[in-house]
């Protein structure tokens, strides 16, 4: 990786991967105390969530957004992307309910839903911070691989290998929902500063290659080569 703008961090350990993520986001709200935060799920960034909640922080003034919901699940639902930060992030800080911003799975009309989304983005202006993940087919939110980068929140179906990985969330793998609403990549790449999480020796050859060759929608996570300010923490341990 020869790209300037990418600053990468190696920690030994999934607890110093989420030390330092947490450590790099309760910076920014400090300096921004009405910061605009893009939010990951998924597992890698639980353990950030924890220390998050634990270091008595002021997000009264944030606002954050979440990068993808699944079609189809309300957000009561155990099984639900709301569900799930309510759990890990938004019980444990003072966040209001306004300052949270989220895809309705269950909306009557999931198109229109898209672009309500994106008109909350647009008008609260450009994020902060985008936190990410990554899938093991280099997917960012639910930005699967496919021609062609897609700009705007839109309906995504989830790949084969997406929804084995995401059934360990749900009883079994017929359980998990075959499409998702998800943040498209122009409000990803608006924004300020881009942290990217990390976590386990398959993600990290999969970063390597994403970095070190083309720019290419077949492999979304390649396209942070164009922005100007990335941060990457690794761990080749996988998460305990």
């Amino acid at each position: 990786m020869t790209n300037k703008y990418i600053k990468q961090i190696n920690c030994s350990d999934y607890q110093e991967l989420s030390g330092r993520a947490a450590a790099l986001v309760a910076d920014i709200v400090k300096k921004q105390p009405k910061a605009r935060l893009g939010l990951p799920t998924g597992s890698t960034p639980i353990g950030m969530y924890k220390i998050l909640g634990e270091m008595n922080l002021d997000f009264s003034l944030c606002h954050t957004f979440n990068l993808d919901e699944y079609a189809g699940l309300a957000s009561s639902d155990k099984r639900s992307y709301r569900a799930f930060m309510q759990e890990q992030l938004f019980s444990r800080i003072n966040l209001p309910e306004s300052g949270i911003h989220f895809l309705n799975g269950t909306a009557q009309d999931l198109e229109k839903e898209c672009r309500r989304y994106d008109e909350e983005l647009e008008r609260l202006g450009p994020l902060n911070l985008q936190i990410l993940g990554m899938g093991l087919n280099g997917h960012i939110g639910f930005n699967e691989p496919a021609d062609s980068f897609i700009p705007q929140a839109h309906i995504q179906p989830l790949s084969p290998s997406t929804i084995k990985a995401n059934s360990r969330f749900f009883n079994q793998e017929s359980e998990v929902p075959r499409q998702a609403l998800t943040m498209g990549v122009a409000p990803i790449m608006r924004a300020e500063k881009i942290l990217l999480l990390i976590c386990g020796k398959e993600k990290c050859a999969l970063l390597e290659k994403a970095l070190s060759g083309p720019i290419t929608p077949k492999l979304p996570v390649s396209l942070l080569q164009l922005h100007s300010n990335v941060t990457i923490i690794t761990c080749t341990k996988d998460q305990a």
